[in-house]
């Protein structure tokens, strides 16, 4: 079935098994939730509405990193070419670019669709603006966002992806893509790439201040040169009173500094509202519960998906909190609550979604799964069976049984079987 004969949005979801163990009906009204009242088991029929059986719903999975120019979904497979530096990796992208058929646009869609089948409701993408793109690759994204803006909601963030300082001309183009629609400006190893924090920071955060624009840095500098750059960003954010505007991606060097270090910058970065993404990398980790012990936000993203930096990534959110989970050791039942938080709550809070979650009045941005609690979820990160964006069904569309989803005008459809549980 494909999204333009997507049917409307149910009235209500009856027996959801929510995050925090309850039972529950979810009424649905005007593409926001109305209410949420217990569940009782042989209450009279709802028109339209869907029995979920017990199956767990959250709100909307939250991707708070990826780079929907840089996917190759869509296109054929190309064999995976190792690199030793982070510059070599760029310059093997740049040809890769010239050698691809398929177009940004296209092959950025297909990964949007993906996402939204496997329910994803919002997304934070860099896109590539240097010499080489220019802003073509953010005006493709900007046709992609318009195209998804009723199924999956894009942030784009301008991302000098071949430096600031070491780039003549960058600068110019990520004013003119603030300009054009880029949501935030990013950065890029102000001292490991660019050889220049101050000047880099410097064009950064006047670009966010001047445009009234929030600020998304990668960092992959390690050690002491990256936690010192952290602070550094930290004091910067809190001059400019830009708290809660500003992340930090990757951010490799928390996991790579003595306990004092550590408390030192968390100290920091939590006073300013600066927030900090991971996504379980191969390398250093970020400590997820050292770092919210001092109150920094921490949350997910998805990062590369099937790309030239690497041939891995599926854009399910789920597994993404089960490989951060695995990484950083998080097992019991509260723990993995914190890593499905990092592509729920807290990955919305740090994008700046408001009416997010499963309250009254709440957007209707919601996912439907084949499991019975959170912890559950990711730890399986299990099949998607409802996918609502503004309460109006999305996916999945790729499941043979989507047509079954259909409200019924007379009584509540079947999700999932009712006794026993989720299926």
């Amino acid at each position: 079935m494909s999204e333009a004969s997507a049917p409307p949005g149910p009235t209500a979801l009856l027996g959801a098994a929510l995050p925090d163990g309850r039972t529950a009906d979810v009424h649905l009204e005007d593409g926001r939730v109305s209410a949420v009242e217990p569940h009782v088991p042989g209450r009279p029929a709802l028109p339209g509405a869907l029995d979920l059986g017990g199956a767990l719903l959250l709100p909307a999975l939250v991707d708070g990193h990826a780079h929907l120019d840089k996917t190759l979904l869509g296109a054929p497979w190309r064999p995976h070419r190792a690199t030793a530096t982070l510059q070599e990796q760029i310059e093997s992208e740049r040809e890769s670019r010239r050698t691809e058929e398929v177009p940004v646009a296209e092959r950025a869609a297909a990964l949007a669709r993906r996402m939204v089948s496997l329910g994803t409701g919002h997304v934070r993408s860099h896109v590539d603006v240097d010499p080489d793109t220019g802003l073509d690759h953010l005006h493709a994204l900007l046709g992609v966002r318009e195209e998804f803006r009723d199924r999956l909601g894009i942030q784009l963030v301008a991302f000098p992806q071949s430096g600031v300082v070491a780039a003549p001309g960058v600068a110019d183009l990520l004013d003119a893509a603030l300009a054009d629609g880029a949501d935030l400006v990013g950065g890029l190893d102000p001292v490991g790439f660019d050889g220049d924090a101050a000047g880099q920071l410097d064009l950064v955060f006047g670009l966010a201040e001047r445009h009234g624009k929030g600020i998304d840095l990668h960092l992959h500098d390690g050690g002491e040169t990256g936690t010192a750059q952290l602070r550094d960003i930290a004091a910067r954010t809190a001059a400019l009173g830009l708290g809660g505007k500003v992340a930090v991606s990757h951010a490799y060097a928390l996991g790579d500094v003595d306990d004092g270090d550590l408390d030192r910058t968390a100290t920091a970065l939590a006073a300013a509202g600066v927030a900090i993404m991971t996504n379980g990398p191969s390398g250093p980790v970020p400590p997820v519960l050292r770092l919210r012990e001092h109150g920094v936000r921490v949350f997910a993203g998805s990062d590369n998906i099937r790309d030239t930096w690497w041939p891995y990534g599926t854009a399910d959110m789920l597994e993404r909190a089960t490989i951060i989970g695995l990484r950083t050791g998080l097992m019991t039942d509260p723990e993995l609550s914190v890593a499905a938080s990092l592509v729920t709550g807290e990955a919305a809070a740090a994008l700046g979604l408001v009416d997010y979650g499963l309250a009254p009045g709440a957007r209707a941005d919601l996912v439907a799964v084949a499991a019975g609690s959170v912890a559950e979820a990711v730890a399986a990160h299990p099949r998607r069976l409802l996918v609502l964006h503004a309460g109006k069904v999305v996916g999945p569309f790729a499941d043979d049984d989507y047509p079954a989803l259909v409200p019924s005008a007379s009584g509540p459809s079947a999700l999932v079987p009712s006794a026993g549980g989720a299926a």
